[in-house]
């Protein structure tokens, strides 16, 4: 005798999908025109037409297990030639987004990556907090004099400590986090058995492909998403090097005036003249960093500003990340050269919310548009395992 499995619809959730950006769902009638167009939909498991029918009927906890709406890349080619406007892509950017706040650990955190402006205001008022204590408690209360150098405003140590130990905690919630969707993702552990491929190597060709945006290249209607996305990504890998880099400059080197050429670089490099060549190096890793994330967060724009057309209110959830990654960009820019060129009144305001949005993205990883470069690779290792992909 088979077994009979109860399906339990969720109409309340079927409202916050709605409510969330997923407007169009209701106009599906299931012609499966999204899952043929799409290239990058797998013919084991293929997606989104199953997804949508869910979404209907409000299966949540079905689709919070569902792997395959994180295969979905988001190229918009199933929207852009839905007959009814159903907008498959911005449903399923709606149901990830639901799995993120399903998924948040502490659950309290779960809305504070979100899109609403509410949530924004508090996630940003945090870090405004927190700065201006250290600010307060370190005695300044203006503009300091002289040379602008902006530890005289934040005093490094208090500012990395503060860092350091939100990282910390931000990595042990976003680890729960994970380990919470594997386990749902997980919820027949006899397929992955049954696999061949085992965990490293199904992650080990996932990166491969994260790192060359293999899947990226396939979107038809979105093909520049590709160059943007690798932009923002290699943008975020140079500025992770430049930070931890200054970090062991800074604690390990004891160079706590970092790249001023003087007797105390001369002797921690036995001579000014390597002194200047890691100066020049870091400085140039650190512009293309920013340059590429600025580039990358610019293309991601203009072609969110083109697609307008034909996709709802779900990219609000990119909008928010995207406007986040453009400040940090902006605010990193504008430090450097207002403090070249002598303007303390600018130089240090700036630099102040330069802070506030790095912080931001750092501490909201697990909860915002970002985690889902960690949602995604999860998602496809465990597809490659069980032989979904």
């Amino acid at each position: 005798m088979s077994e009979v499995k109860v399906l339990t619809p969720d109409l309340n959730f079927v409202r916050e999908l709605k409510n969330s950006g997923a407007e169009s769902l209701k106009k599906c009638y299931q012609c499966a025109t999204c899952s043929v167009v799409c290239d990058i939909s797998s013919d084991k498991d293929p997606f989104p037409r199953k997804q949508m029918h869910m979404a209907q009927w409000g299966l949540k906890d079905e689709l919070l297990k569902d792997s395959s709406i994180w295969l979905c890349h988001n190229c918009n080619d199933c929207s852009k030639n839905c007959p009814r406007g159903a907008a498959p892509a911005d449903v399923l950017a709606t149901l990830r987004k639901a799995v993120i706040k399903g998924n948040a650990f502490p659950p309290i955190f779960g809305g504070l990556g979100d899109s609403k402006p509410l949530n924004i205001f508090i996630a940003l008022l945090i870090p405004v907090i927190l700065l201006s204590v250290i600010f307060f408690t370190g005695g300044n209360f203006g503009i300091p004099d002289g040379e602008i150098v902006y530890s005289k405003l934040f005093p490094l140590i208090k500012v990395d400590i503060t860092f350091m130990i939100t990282a910390f905690f931000v990595s042990i919630f976003f680890v729960i986090s994970i380990m919470k969707f594997w386990k749902n993702i997980n919820s027949e552990p006899e397929k992955l058995r049954a696999s061949d491929k085992k965990l490293i190597p199904a992650l080990i060709e996932t990166l491969i492909e994260f790192a060359t945006h293999k899947k990226f290249s396939k979107c038809g209607e979105s093909k520049n998403r590709y160059y943007g996305h690798m932009l923002v990504v290699i943008g975020f890998v140079l500025l992770f090097i430049v930070t931890n880099w200054s970090l062991f400059t800074q604690d390990l080197l004891e160079w706590h005036s970092p790249f001023v050429l003087d007797e105390h670089a001369e002797k921690i490099f036995g001579s000014l003249a390597v002194a200047k060549i890691y100066v020049v190096m870091f400085k140039l890793t650190a512009n293309i960093g920013a340059i590429s994330l600025l580039l990358g967060a610019g293309l991601l724009i203009l072609n969110r500003l083109k697609e307008k057309s034909y996709t709802s209110l779900t990219s609000s959830f990119d909008w928010t990340l995207l406007g986040i990654i453009f400040t940090v960009c902006v605010t990193g820019i504008l430090s450097e050269f207002t403090r070249v060129a002598n303007m303390p009144e600018i130089a240090y305001p700036i630099y102040f919310i330069h802070l506030v949005t790095v912080f931001y993205v750092i501490a909201y990883i697990p909860y915002s548009k970002l985690s889902h470069m960690v949602y995604r690779i999860t998602a496809i290792t465990y597809a490659k395992m069980a032989n979904i992909d």
